[in-house]
């Protein structure tokens, strides 16, 4: 789960740039609800959270769930190819392409179209729901406590095969956010809209890597990408991560989520099947130290332990294009 830091500002310190460490924050497990609510997990589940940083959920979300989403993404790539076949980058809108592959196809016309997907900051209505799903947030519950605020940098995960651009190298998502915000616990899902393999490219994890509660040196950039990375010899040197025994796979039914924290470092594998491995990355967080993205784009808060009729503000949440602000943040532009 990657995403692009803005243009560097005066007074504040990027990953790698400090040394604070919060171990307690990721290793020790809050007190958990008296009465299990829908969706709950076992608390060997949020043990091994705490303990390995990361817990595979499998047959988590309905069928409904996911297929809305998947629909939402068909929608999203049909817009793609008209707006590219209209202004003739692409030689053919490819409507007889599955949803498996339809953005290959537009991808070998113009290459880069899966990264346009990527960026394109569509939130969707199918996603909202996903991500303010009330099982979910019973989960997020048992991890971060009863207020929860989701983080505003989530992603649609465009892997198309055997491409570079797809491919994220080692990294925490922390070395990708503020340095404001460390010592905050978020959680991420990372969210397959099929059954994520070894070969279409699932993730892999450093098990345990979490355990310091602090952000490696991290490196820019991967290949000819705009991901930070974070090389094996520091992972093991900063956060005593044993390269031959932490380093795991973990495949993902569809239905099912990888549930980790901000601290872990990870990565995705190369797709080298034939269809495209589509992904959802989802992340939530104390309302605490709320400085969302950068202060480009804040928090929204889903729960409030103080208000149990409280309804979620998508209003004053989808006004604000984070791509955009990063934009105007990296020319320089920002409030002009």
């Amino acid at each position: 789960m990657a995403e692009e830091p803005p243009k560097k500002k005066q007074n504040v310190r990027y990953p790698g740039e400090s040394e604070e460490a919060y171990p307690d924050v990721f290793t020790v497990m809050p007190p958990q609800p008296k009465e299990k609510k829908p969706g709950q997990l076992p608390e060997e589940s949020i043990k091994q959270y705490f303990d390995k940083g990361y817990v595979i959920v499998e047959d988590f979300f309905s069928k409904d769930d996911l297929d809305a989403c998947r629909e939402s993404v068909r929608e999203q790539v049909d817009r793609l190819a008209q707006k590219l076949f209209n202004a003739g980058k692409i030689k053919n809108l490819y409507m007889d392409q599955g949803f498996f592959q339809r953005l290959i196809k537009i991808e070998e016309d113009f290459p880069g179209a899966n990264i346009l997907l990527h960026k394109s900051g569509e939130f969707p209505p199918a996603f909202q729901k996903l991500w303010s799903n009330p099982r979910l947030l019973n989960v997020i519950e048992q991890l971060i406590g009863p207020d929860i605020m989701g983080h505003p940098v989530w992603n649609l995960r465009t892997k198309t095969p055997n491409n570079e651009a797809t491919i994220v190298p080692w990294h925490q998502d922390s070395g990708y956010l503020d340095t404001r915000s460390y010592g905050v616990l978020q959680v991420g899902a990372w969210i397959p809209l099929l059954d994520a393999t070894e070969e279409n490219g699932c993730m892999q994890i450093a098990a345990g890597g979490h355990k310091k509660g602090q952000v490696a040196q991290h490196k820019c950039c991967y290949g000819g990408t705009w991901y930070v990375m974070l090389e094996e010899e520091e992972m093991a040197k900063t956060l005593g991560v044993n390269l031959e025994k932490d380093l795991t796979v973990c495949p993902v039914p569809y239905g099912g989520m990888l549930l980790f924290n901000n601290m872990l470092p990870h990565k995705s594998l190369p797709n080298k099947s034939k269809d495209i491995r589509w992904s959802l990355d989802l992340r939530w967080q104390t309302p605490d130290k709320n400085v969302g993205f950068y202060d480009l784009k804040p928090g929204l808060l889903m729960q409030s332990s103080k208000d149990p009729d409280f309804k979620i503000d998508w209003d004053s949440f989808n006004k604000i294009d984070r791509h955009k602000e990063q934009t105007k943040s990296l020319s320089g532009t920002q409030g002009s």
